[in-house]
């Protein structure tokens, strides 16, 4: 029988990556990182985390800030602290998989840069597809944590855990992690897992919840009596709702216990007037509903970083009344799939899915994105359980599905990627090789200077729409009209990312075919004049990071295309006439 022996609790603070996605969508800057990074420096964590998961995407796309050059800034100020990065296996920190080749550069980039402790998960948790970076981790001698996506499901249970935390530590893991993505670890089943991975394997255990149901802080403390070596959470001011348990309540909860952390409440006092001063800055960009506990989380069991975006992504489809419909249709959604655990990327998938079988007015599966049919089609690697028949007969037909590690399938990528980079013009670094074989749509535009940073909304900053505004503007930028929309998010008016070109038409146009969301043109596929067949690509669109190819409803010639690669669309806008 095993038997817990009391010992010191570690404590991971994830102020600098996680909390900050789950409650603001990533949005926390370089330059009010640094001051922070180097008070908790201070501190005696176990680990900052400070890197990966969206970080690397935000810092690209939104804020024209460059992930290395945030990775090196911070070990710079984190000279006693580690440097902790969460790995999505071989999705790395996009949404496909990369070959192994470029997982191999990735891991070394990446540490040669600071990260000294890698977070490594699946979001199927086929460990297949978390193999060559665990092993690439272990060759560069960096600390490897091995995680568990932790869910609930028909098909997951407390043994199936237990056995992949063996198979992780055959994998010669450091520690292992229970990451529980939505707050939905009760404290039973805490303490019989992290109880049954004791008895099987000799290996520290770290737990990542979030606060989403408002359980997180009981789970935590079953872990404690369970045995748990390594607990996650967040400065105050960036704790709770969707985030994590807060740093100063969990150490001040075991002091005087043998779990005591060791920690100084006063220096995390001086730290939690940081983030205070910080949390202001970014005060527009909180939702309330990111803030608040959500028992319905868990019926929808959607992760914290990914509530946040789904307000923004709602919003920016002018649809966030509709919140509750697409929480609804979410399990639905993941049932017909397999049970996906609902984490990176496989929430974005469901979810996105689920925001697009809304819209689609009752007709499902009307749009699928194109990541949905590589997860159909076994790309993504093994679902828990079988995808719904008639699902996957309506996504792929009868196309074949996919059985050996989907990264097999993949040919080295990293030199000609490298080439192609280079006679475009994007390399100053050797880094940003691999900023555009991650991210080939977006980076171009970072890697040229062409992005400019988003500015941070204020609260009740503009108007309401009775003071007057409307929800459509028309602004001139260089010469150039733009349409511009405008949408109210809790309470305040904040301009949505992305304009117009008013080159696009409104309303009816005959042939037109319209968007059916708002989002980035991606890639156009065909040409004025070309003859096309109905079913064929026309363009793709990217809109939740997802791709959503716009497919054409009828035989016929393009007569008119109103969009450029790179241009922002509106729901309903026309963006070319097939007669």
């Amino acid at each position: 029988m095993y038997t817990k022996h009391p010992h010191k609790i570690s404590i991971t603070d994830t102020t600098l990556r996680d909390a900050h996605q789950s409650l603001m969508a990533t949005r926390l800057r370089t330059e009010d990182m640094l001051p922070l990074a180097r008070e908790l420096d201070t501190c005696g964590f176990f680990s900052v985390e400070a890197w990966g998961g969206a970080t690397f995407d935000t810092c690209i796309r939104f804020l024209n800030d460059d992930p290395w050059d945030r990775l090196r800034s911070l070990k710079a100020e984190l000279k006693q602290t580690p440097i902790q990065m969460l790995l999505r296996g071989q999705n790395l920190v996009g949404y496909r998989h990369y070959p192994d080749d470029v997982v191999d550069k990735f891991v070394t980039t990446a540490h040669n840069s600071g990260v000294d402790i890698f977070r490594v998960f699946d979001a199927l948790n086929d460990i297949r597809n978390m193999t060559q970076s665990m092993k690439q981790i272990k060759n560069v001698g960096a600390h490897l944590q091995g995680t568990i996506s932790y869910t609930t499901s028909p098909v997951h249970n407390t043994k199936t855990f237990i056995e992949m935390a063996g198979e992780l530590y055959s994998h010669d893991c450091d520690s292992i992690c229970i990451k529980d993505m939505a707050g939905l670890i009760m404290p039973n089943a805490t303490q019989d897992l992290i109880t049954g991975i004791k008895k099987a394997v000799d290996v520290k255990i770290s737990l990542h919840s979030h606060c989403t149901s408002g359980i997180a802080p009981l789970s935590y403390q079953a872990a404690i009596d369970a045995g748990v070596d390594i607990l996650d959470t967040a400065m105050s001011p960036f704790s709770m709702g969707t985030s994590q348990p807060p740093t100063e309540s969990i150490v001040a909860s075991l002091m005087g216990t043998p779990g005591d952390t060791g920690i100084d409440l006063i220096k995390l006092r001086a730290v939690r007037n940081t983030c205070m001063n910080i949390r202001k800055k970014y005060a527009g960009l909180i939702n309330p509903i990111s803030e608040r506990v959500d028992s319905d989380v868990l019926i929808y069991q959607l992760p914290g970083g990914m509530i946040s975006n789904l307000v923004s992504q709602l919003a920016e489809q002018n649809a966030l009344n509709r919140m509750d419909e697409v929480l609804a249709e979410i399990p639905r959604v993941r049932k017909e799939l397999g049970y996906p655990p609902l984490v990176t990327p496989t929430s974005q998938i469901v979810g996105t899915q689920a925001v697009l079988n809304v819209l689609a007015g009752g007709e499902r599966y009307r749009t699928v994105t194109q990541e949905v049919r590589d997860y159909v089609h076994g790309l993504y690697g093994k679902p828990p359980a079988l995808v719904d028949e008639e699902i996957r007969n309506l996504i792929i037909g009868n196309d074949p599905v996919v059985t050996v590690r989907p990264a097999d399938l993949l040919e080295p990528a990293y030199e000609k990627m490298r080439g192609n980079a280079e006679k475009a013009g994007l390399i100053k670094k050797e880094e940003d090789v691999l900023t555009y074989i991650l991210y080939p749509a977006i980076a171009p535009a970072f890697l040229k200077g062409e992005k400019k940073a988003e500015e941070l909304p204020k609260k009740e900053s503009l108007p309401s729409q009775s003071g007057g505004i409307s929800d459509q503007m028309e602004v001139e930028v260089d010469g150039e009209v733009f349409s511009v929309r405008i949408v109210s998010v809790g309470g305040s008016k904040v301009v949505v990312a992305g304009i117009t070109p008013q080159k696009i038409p409104q309303g009816d146009v005959t042939g037109g075919i319209k968007s059916n969301m708002q989002g980035m043109v991606l890639k156009v596929m065909i040409s004025r004049n070309a003859a096309v067949k109905k079913g064929d690509t026309l363009l793709v669109l990217e809109a939740m990071k997802m791709e959503n190819p716009i497919h054409s409803p009828v035989d016929g010639k393009v007569t008119e295309i109103f969009v450029d690669t790179g241009d922002t669309v509106q729901n309903g806008d026309v963006l070319v006439v097939v007669q």
